[in-house]
């Protein structure tokens, strides 16, 4: 099988279940953004040095999954993944490994300054790649019906990826930048 099929060519691509919708559509852009954060996570992961963080990660990026494959669906008639389903289970252990990595890190005082580490730049090129797949996910569930979940998931998981960033910080011993403005 080729990988190439020229069936989008004329800027146009399909959805799951068939229907064809051009390339710059909100719903194209929703899941793309979805598999950018994927993409980026998988550099993360590739940065990580410690097994727990990589093996979280990758759970992360099988949720990933999950939600493009729900953005991509033909949401005007039935489709073979509607059985596809994203509890709020899974906002639920980002939330609680969250809990478990600030109760290491030292009070936060000022807002940081990405960088200093290219496993920390990661983290952050990351949680804003999230924040924009939430922005476009937020712009697609006004026209589409979306599970709320998904919404309350990337949010929850950009707040992962800056308290990673902070562990990452104190794991690699790499001092944190505050900003302060003066």
């Amino acid at each position: 099988m080729k990988i190439y099929t020229k069936s989008g060519d004329k800027g146009k691509t399909s959805l799951i279940g068939g229907k064809r919708v051009s390339k710059d559509d909100i719903q194209i852009d929703a899941y793309g953004t979805i598999d950018e954060l994927n993409s980026n996570l998988g550099l993360l992961r590739d940065y990580c040095s410690i097994e727990s963080d990589k093996n979280f990660i990758i759970g992360i990026q099988k949720d990933l999954f999950i939600i493009g494959s729900l953005l991509a669906l033909d949401y005007s008639k039935k489709n073979k993944l509607e059985h596809l389903d994203f509890s709020k289970n899974k906002t639920i252990l980002i939330e609680n490994k969250i809990d478990e990595i600030d109760l290491s890190l030292p009070k936060m005082t000022n807002f940081i300054i990405p960088g200093g580490h290219v496993t920390i730049s990661t983290c952050h090129i990351s949680r804003s790649i999230c924040r924009r797949a939430e922005r476009n996910c937020i712009k697609f569930a006004k026209q589409f019906e979306l599970n709320n979940n998904i919404l309350i998931y990337l949010n929850r998981l950009s707040d992962y990826l800056f308290i990673l960033s902070r562990k990452i910080s104190l794991d690699t011993n790499t001092p944190e930048i505050k900003w302060i403005n003066k």
